[in-house]
């Protein structure tokens, strides 16, 4: 190849300017030429947010490389405000135009180097060009905000999509004062995690101000004075002043379409391992590409900053002659959210059911670093894996602290082919402040070479919300722990205890043994299995059956919002100071430490003085409050900051479980009746409650369970007697008969007929009003097993409970119906 060869990249950023200073070093001689259609031809896009927010305070600090310093440095010819518009194969050439002249030329190439990007995705609404919509991809995206924020000084905003950019931004937002919606059509933000692992995500949104809709769509927009109005699927209208729309992104590709370059099966530029197209003088890379999963192979669309760096300097090596190859993407990523840090690598569980992988999963929740040195926070760390030879096949994590080098270890295990039992030997570096000398990793590592060895069989939580005949739930944690929540059906014996009370368990019966995080539930099944009984540890304990399920519950209804978007105070009666007594430091225990903690210490102060609690621990926002009103204590005050809960407790200034006017609007309805005229009175009830803001909760027993049965047959194993009760018994809403007047159906038929001609909802759009108006949907799992009727056969959105969770939601309100 000659020394005088030409050059040209089309698109500067991450991929575009990397594979042009990557040439240089390599070829001193060749004539290197950058197109870019922008203003900025090198820049930190994933720092927009943060400029936005005021935590990058300069501007410039973004600007990584100017056309000046590039050709400096370089002597790259960059020209910015130029757009390619057309490549010549045939030729090689490349039409260029100036955006600011209008002026077109032509510019040849020996090689090509196409560094396009990906567009945002904004869908075709109506009212969607309103200027105070907007997406952020590049600097003068970034502006634009800057602009309108500081012109028009919005009171709330919309972001429509959870993804790195809509979560960014919504923490950006609310560091600026400034509300915000945040919709999202999945039932989940941050699509690359599994669900159970955004559940966090979810609560550190809300805590910090953040409307969340999940399920949720813009169907149009509309142009108000000082608004856009915005219509959701929901029915709802909101009014912001300004909304970001960060859906996400596609391929840029109109170029390679028009030259004829090959597309793969995912839409991206199709290209080898050489990083080149279909043609042999052009490569291409960056969020345009498409590239092989580092650990499916399957194709996949990465946009990210890192692969695209890579991937440049791979292709400018080719083009001046050099061997170089890519190896596949393994999709590492990690992202901030107010105090919450997520990560994650390798390929999640929705990929791998997707492919049909065949593999298995363990959680743990260790802290970051040695728990007695202060500021010890709990990660969440899940990590999937080959059941068979124990290859690291993905993992994901969350907390506040130390997420990022957990997740950087696993990604490095993932590329090097490393396999569970190798993190066990992995010697990490530890000293308190930094790490445990039995690291999280290792383990992770432990946790899952156990299973594998045979020292324990585990289990998930769809085996505790669906157990069978043969199986019985224990949980091994302590009383204590038990009664601030515990998977319904399920018996305590703690492990303490457990060794004396072996014979109370039923030695033909599988085990399901849960602890708080697993390690516990590890050390009963260890005792059981050697006594002769079959049992199985749910890994991650009801740490993870809370977080799958969703379950952590929402922050109270005594917290209100202050002016700070990072802290909540409860609302109080109080006007005088607190006479605290005593501070505690419960950060790293994790839950439920800080709550005994305070348990214990309230125990030996007075009535009327109060203690300060400090907790990192992410589900304390709400069991604090919670305590608080089950042991007629009062909660003053709680706040966080950096990941730190502080919360103040009174002790005995109010009565537990107390009956006051927030109570007054509590109603609960015992649904025993499967009739359809009775479940429809029942329904219209508890959404003309609902609409009077009350909370509503509606437990459903016997042949009631019937109305909250799926319409269409579920595939679920049962035994002949449960068979048969199934087939004799109505499924689901529209199923169901008249108490009186049925006559066959045909009363049922009528009663229908009548509804609808006079614009009375049916059962069915009752049930999803209730269920869209927080109505709460309890099935008695008693009832649920002697009837024969499996959780897979209900609608979502039901919870299974018991009788003391019906008793103790109608002892807290002062209307309960039996029908």
């Amino acid at each position: 190849m000659s020394d005088k060869m030409k050059l040209v990249i089309i698109g500067g950023v991450a991929g575009g300017a990397s594979a042009a200073a990557r040439a240089r070093r390599l070829n001193e001689d060749a004539e290197i030429i950058l197109i870019e259609r922008g203003e900025f031809v090198s820049f930190a896009n994933c720092g927009l947010p943060y400029h936005i927010s005021g935590a990058i305070a300069d501007r410039e600090r973004l600007l990584v490389q100017t056309p000046d310093t590039l050709y400096a440095n370089l002597r790259i010819d960059v020209r910015i405000n130029t757009e390619a518009i057309q490549i010549n194969r045939s030729s090689k050439q490349v039409i260029v135009k100036n955006k600011l002249t209008g002026e077109e030329q032509g510019l040849s190439y020996d090689k090509l180097i196409l560094s396009p990007g990906a567009e945002p995705i904004i869908p075709t609404l109506p009212g969607v060009d309103n200027p105070r919509i907007h997406t952020l991809r590049s600097m003068s995206d970034m502006d634009k905000i800057i602009r309108l924020i500081k012109d028009n000084k919005p009171t709330n905003s919309l972001i429509i999509g959870g993804g790195y950019i809509g979560l960014e931004m919504a923490e950006a937002l609310r560091e600026l004062g400034i509300d915000v919606v945040l919709v999202e059509l999945a039932p989940q933000v941050m699509a690359s995690l599994d669900p159970e692992m955004a559940a966090p995500i979810h609560q550190q949104l809300k805590l910090n101000g953040v409307d969340l809709r999940l399920e949720t769509s813009v169907t149009s927009f509309t142009e108000q004075d000082e608004y856009v109005g915005v219509n959701l699927s929901t029915g709802e209208k909101l009014d912001v002043g300004l909304v970001i729309m960060a859906i996400g992104v596609r391929p840029e590709t109109k170029l390679a379409i028009g030259a004829g370059l090959a597309l793969g099966e995912r839409g991206g530029i199709l290209v080898d391992d050489h990083m080149l197209t279909s043609d042999p003088d052009i490569y291409a890379v960056g969020d345009a590409v498409e590239v092989k999963d580092f650990v499916s192979g399957f194709a996949a669309l990465v946009p990210l900053a890192g692969p695209a760096n890579k991937q440049g300097r791979i292709a400018a090596d080719n083009a001046m002659g050099r061997d170089s190859v890519y190896k596949k993407t393994q999709g590492t990523g990690i992202c901030k959210i107010f105090d919450l840090t997520t990560g994650m690598t390798g390929n999640n569980e929705k990929t791998l059911k997707r492919i049909n992988r065949n593999y298995e999963k363990i959680y743990i929740h260790p802290t970051c670093h040695a728990s007695y040195y202060p500021g010890a926070s709990q990660i969440s760390l899940k990590v999937l894996f080959d059941p068979d030879d124990g290859k690291i096949l993905g993992a994901q994590g969350v907390g506040l602290d130390g997420v990022d080098k957990r997740i950087d270890v696993m990604a490095a295990a993932i590329r090097a082919g490393l396999t569970v039992f190798d993190l066990e030997e992995m010697e990490l570096s530890y000293a308190p402040p930094y790490g445990s000398a039995k690291d999280p990793v290792n383990y992770a590592g432990y946790t899952a070479s156990n299973f594998i060895r045979g020292d324990v069989d585990i289990c998930h939580t769809n085996d505790m919300l669906s157990p069978s005949d043969n199986q019985i739930l224990l949980d091994v944690r302590t009383a204590e722990e038990n009664m601030l929540g515990t998977i319904p059906g399920s018996i305590n014996i703690p492990l303490q205890q457990l060794r004396d009370r072996i014979g109370e368990l039923p030695s033909d019966k599988e085990l399901l043994v849960f602890c708080q995080v697993g390690l516990r539930g590890y050390l009963a099944c260890r005792i059981l299995k050697q006594k002769g009984f079959k049992c199985r540890n749910l890994t991650g304990g009801y740490k993870t059956y809370t977080m799958a399920t969703d379950a952590l519950p929402q922050p109270p209804e005594t917290i209100t919002e202050t002016t700070d978007a990072n802290i909540s105070m409860p609302a109080s009666k109080e006007t005088e100071p607190a006479n605290i007594v005593k501070a505690i430091d419960a950060c790293g225990l994790q839950c439920p430490g800080p709550i005994l903690r305070i348990a214990n210490e309230i125990k030996l102060i007075k009535d009327g003085e109060a203690i300060e609690i400090s907790s990192n621990d992410s589900g304390f926002a709400q069991d604090i409050s919670s305590w608080c009103n089950s042991t007629g204590n009062r909660l003053i005050s709680l706040d966080t900051q950096n990941g730190i809960y502080k919360a103040v407790v009174q002790k005995g200034a109010a009565p537990a479980k107390q009956l006051d006017s927030a109570d007054s609007k509590k109603k609960s309805i015992v649904v025993f009746s499967g009739d359809l005229d009775k479940a429809i009175a029942s329904f219209i009830i508890a959404n003309g409650a609902a609409a009077m803001g009350s909370e509503v909760t509606m437990f459903f027993t016997f042949w009631g369970i019937n109305i909250l049965r799926k319409p269409e047959p579920v595939k679920v194993k049962k035994n002949i007697i449960e068979s048969i009760f199934g087939w004799m018994m109505p499924r689901g809403a529209d199923d169901l008969e008249l108490s009186n007047m049925n006559m066959l159906g045909i009363g049922s038929l009528i009663i229908k007929g009548i509804m609808k001609k006079k614009n009375v909802p049916s059962l069915p759009e009752l049930i999803k009003t209730a269920q869209r108006s927080g109505v709460h949907l309890v099935v008695c799992s008693m009832s649920m097993d002697l009837m024969g009727i499996k959780k897979e056969e209900l609608i979502d959105g039901v919870d299974l409970g018991g009788v003391a969770m019906y008793l103790d939601k109608a002892e807290s309100g002062n209307v309960n119906l039996f029908i």
